[in-house]
């Protein structure tokens, strides 16, 4: 009876999962990416980065906003607090009128005198009203809307120096990869 330690019963369980893979199966990373299937010139390794330099565009932004200031202001009223009045003395100026011309007209021709007292005395109880308005100084508030405009710095990518097997290489790359990245060896004949 043979004996094998856990261990080697480990090791010798991922030797033929392997195998029976077969070379094209996908090896997953540590970062959790998965290589494509290698072929037989095609191998994936680590490389150390020595620097990396962030790439960066200026965009011009604008902010809106709302600015409001108190500027001085005449206005036309009654009174400040008050509401204007001449609706007011509109509607009692041609309710006084048609009372007159009711009791002035006789007859058919009362409606008429009704009809023509409203109307004169709704035409002078406004203008009467009109002439009491008052104009009177004060501040009002005024608001624009104005736009800040500045420049925001974005990083638009990096420039990665990295060391393979003693040689230094460079990439512009979309992401900054760290301390360590992988690389893609491939070897083709030399024609």
């Amino acid at each position: 009876m043979i004996k094998v330690s856990i261990a080697a019963a480990l090791v010798l369980a991922g030797i033929l999962a392997g195998l029976l893979a077969g070379p094209g199966s996908a090896l997953a990373q540590g970062d959790g990416r998965v290589d494509p299937p290698q072929s037989d010139n095609v191998k994936y390794a680590w490389a150390d980065v020595l620097r990396v330099d962030p790439l960066y565009e200026y965009a011009q932004i604008s902010n809106p906003r709302e600015e409001c200031y108190e500027a001085p202001g005449d206005q036309r009223g009654s009174d400040q607090r008050g509401p204007d009045n001449r609706a007011g003395g509109t509607v009692l100026g041609a309710i006084v009128g048609g009372v007159l011309g009711n009791t002035l007209g006789k007859g058919d021709g009362r409606r008429a005198a009704t009809v023509a007292g409203a109307v004169v005395g709704g035409a002078v109880g406004n203008n009467i009203a009109s002439n009491n308005d008052q104009r009177y100084s004060g501040t009002e508030t005024r608001c624009r809307v104005v736009r800040d405009r500045a420049q925001e710095r974005r990083i638009t990518g990096y420039d990665v120096q990295y060391r393979y097997r003693g040689d230094v290489y460079l990439s512009r790359l979309d992401y900054d990869p760290g301390e360590r990245m992988r690389v893609r060896i491939s070897v083709t004949p030399a024609e």
